[in-house]
């Protein structure tokens, strides 16, 4: 029997198969997920976080994450309240902002585990290359939509699949940590799902508007 989606607990079907690793897709809301017995361990999943070489003054990190930051810019003043959720070992999206007068928190389970920032409400959150991620997709964006203000937004990243991509030569897939990947249909599936009024993609800057 085929596992259920982790994002809206619908009946998948398998995708890909590859060496310790099964890839399902979602029959409903397109989700590309990993088999649960291939999710790595918590500890597994830090020790991988901690080799990835985030310095936040690194000029082509900060370009590379500018999609977001120019949003936000462009989005919200220095008044605003935000959170960088899965800021990671490199908060490169609170540097840039906080450099331009922002206020922002970072929030992570790993590296800046802050439980009581999960308590607020935030006029725009940032998630950088952080939804691909998630184990229970379904949770964490009910987390995510419920931490917003009215009038809010969050800012995703992450590479959308389509169907041009080759799947078996596509470099995304082979990050272990990678176990839930997205299409445009699952998107979709999210804004409807969670009372989002807007939905922007444009490459892989995913907007959701309240």
């Amino acid at each position: 029997m085929a596992p259920s989606c982790p994002l809206c607990g619908n009946s998948g079907k398998l995708f890909y198969e590859r060496p310790n690793m099964f890839h399902y897709q979602c029959e409903t809301c397109s989700g590309i997920f990993a088999d649960k017995k291939f999710l790595p361990e918590t500890e597994v999943e830090r020790k991988h976080y901690t080799q990835h070489n985030n310095d936040v003054e690194d000029k082509g990190y900060q370009a590379f994450v500018s999609p977001i930051t120019a949003a936000v810019l462009r989005d919200f003043t220095p008044k605003a309240k935000g959170l960088d959720f899965g800021a990671g070992t490199g908060p490169v999206i609170s540097k840039v902002l906080s450099d331009k007068g922002f206020s922002i928190q970072q929030y992570d389970p790993f590296f800046h585990n802050h439980p009581h920032l999960l308590e607020d409400k935030y006029d725009y959150i940032a998630c950088c290359e952080v939804i691909e991620h998630f184990h229970n997709p379904g949770k964490e964006f009910a987390l995510l939509r419920n931490l917003l203000n009215r009038n809010g937004k969050l800012y995703c990243m992450t590479h959308i699949y389509d169907e041009s991509i080759d799947f078996p030569k596509w470099y995304y897939k082979n990050d272990p940590t990678h176990v839930f990947i997205y299409h445009r249909n699952t998107l979709s599936w999210i804004q409807k799902e969670f009372g989002f009024n807007e939905l922007m993609i444009d490459n892989r800057l995913i907007v959701f508007s309240l």
